[in-house]
């Protein structure tokens, strides 16, 4: 059974929904491509630049960003070589491990994420048009397929709630140890700043 089979496609509801998520899937691609080429730089390159932006500096090592993005150490160190080329990034070398290094963005890098991030824009327009209970069911969804993506070790690396030493799910209620509360659907993170692995 293939979801690209139309004739399974459209008559399999699971079949349509996965056939719709590869397509909004290509909108990504499409929309960071056409970043890409406007500022001379790979999808690749744009995504470690905003991840370094908005994400802790022990995780913009090689080896996390490798996990990160699912791609080999040498791809991300030939990405870094590139970017601090062209002056958009900075190594820190460690104290202890002088092998090692992390990165960060230089004034210059922070201008290109600026200017790049708002890939997304498109997309956020049409979530934010849709009502609260919509995007509570949406999000919902979402979360719990990333959560099971994870699980299957398709998603390496993922710092949700879910996934948190601070969370629990008593009563059917998820509760954020760290926040001393109960969470509702729509608090649930799937990136968190704090998260701890359980």
């Amino acid at each position: 059974m293939s979801v690209f089979n139309l004739n399974e496609q459209n008559s399999n509801l699971d079949n349509k929904i996965v056939a719709g998520l590869e397509r909004i899937s290509q909108v990504f691609k499409t929309l960071l491509w056409e970043k890409s080429k406007a500022f001379n730089l790979s999808p690749i390159q744009i995504q470690l630049l905003i991840f370094i932006q908005h994400h802790a500096s022990n995780q913009c090592t090689v080896s996390y960003l490798a996990q990160e993005f699912n791609i080999s150490k040498p791809t991300v160190s030939e990405t870094i070589k590139i970017l601090e080329q062209k002056k958009y990034i900075q190594k820190v070398v460690d104290a202890v491990d002088t092998r090692s290094y992390r990165v960060i963005l230089t004034a210059r890098g922070e201008e290109i994420v600026f200017e790049t991030e708002s890939f997304t824009n498109p997309l956020t327009e049409i979530v934010s048009q849709s009502s609260i209970e919509d995007k509570i069911t949406l999000w919902k969804n979402i979360s719990s397929m990333i959560l099971q993506l994870n699980k299957m070790n398709i998603i390496t690396i993922q710092r949700s709630c879910y996934n948190c030493h601070y969370f629990s799910n008593e009563n059917d209620k998820p509760f954020c140890g760290l926040l001393n509360q109960e969470l509702e659907v729509e608090a649930i993170r799937m990136d968190c700043g704090e998260f701890n692995p359980a």
